[in-house]
């Protein structure tokens, strides 16, 4: 493994929440730190496995509540950086997807601080495929689209539409507060109301949960079925082959 360095900051992603799914390196970092600034929807059970000594910097960012702004992130690092500390920047998923890491990135490197980026499994791919959608398969499509759905504002200005019209299956990462307009756009570029979709909420945590449905029952079902943030949104005719795999497929836990 290499060196965590006084006055370095490493980037890692802790991927879609279970520890077990943590890259080597990234258990690496965790038991070397001394400091470990991490996101809301990192799991206590990673967190726990940082050494003793090490602090613990919530920066947490949740829709509709009060967090730290990215500049206020970002001098954190910095600051702790420039103390000789060795700082673990923990964030859910990759860092690199939809997970400011870039921005991160940007303010280290013209500090001047040394940096290292350790990629994590993103929640989007690991959540589909722990729940026996495949993102891609030879007989149905060559590509997959991965959006964001809403920005830090709590706006969207996706072209949905456009989207739409690719024809190929979407995968939509923190959906829920613009779903009725996501789902609304999606149809009016084109998607039929009977294309499947599924929702997967808080993948490979115990509250983990997964509905089937189509785009134009999903409001409702998922109205019905009490499905909130995190979640994931799957559309697309990937979807309805899960069904294949369910009576052969474990469970995660």
């Amino acid at each position: 493994m290499p060196d965590f360095l006084p006055g370095e900051v490493w980037l890692a992603g802790a991927g879609p929440g279970d520890p077990r799914l943590l890259t080597l390196l990234a258990l690496h970092a965790l038991a070397t730190a001394d400091d470990i600034v991490h996101d809301a929807l990192v799991d206590p059970r990673a967190l726990a496995l940082k050494r003793a000594e090490a602090e613990l910097i919530s920066a947490g960012k949740r829709g509709g509540r009060p967090s730290p702004n990215q500049r206020d992130i970002n001098e954190i690092l910095i600051e702790r950086a420039r103390l000789g500390r060795r700082v673990l920047r923990l964030k859910g998923g990759d860092p690199f997807v939809f997970g400011r890491g870039w921005d991160e990135a940007l303010a280290l490197t013209a500090a001047g601080i040394r940096f290292r980026v350790i990629p994590g499994i993103t929640a989007g791919l690991a959540a589909t495929a722990l729940a026996g959608i495949p993102a891609t398969t030879r007989e149905t499509n060559h590509a997959v689209v991965l959006a964001a759905g809403h920005r830090a504002d709590g706006s969207s200005t996706t072209d949905w539409a456009a989207l739409a019209r690719l024809g190929q299956p979407i995968i939509l990462y923190m959906p829920m507060s613009q779903l009725p307009d996501i789902v609304a756009a999606l149809q009016q570029g084109g998607l039929a109301k009977e294309t499947p979709a599924a929702l997967l909420q808080s993948a490979t945590t115990d509250s983990e949960r997964v509905v089937e449905s189509t785009l134009g029952a999903l409001l409702d079902d998922a109205r019905r079925n009490g499905i909130g943030s995190p979640a994931i949104l799957v559309i697309g005719s990937v979807v309805g082959l899960r069904r294949q795999l369910l009576p052969r497929l474990a469970g995660w836990q």
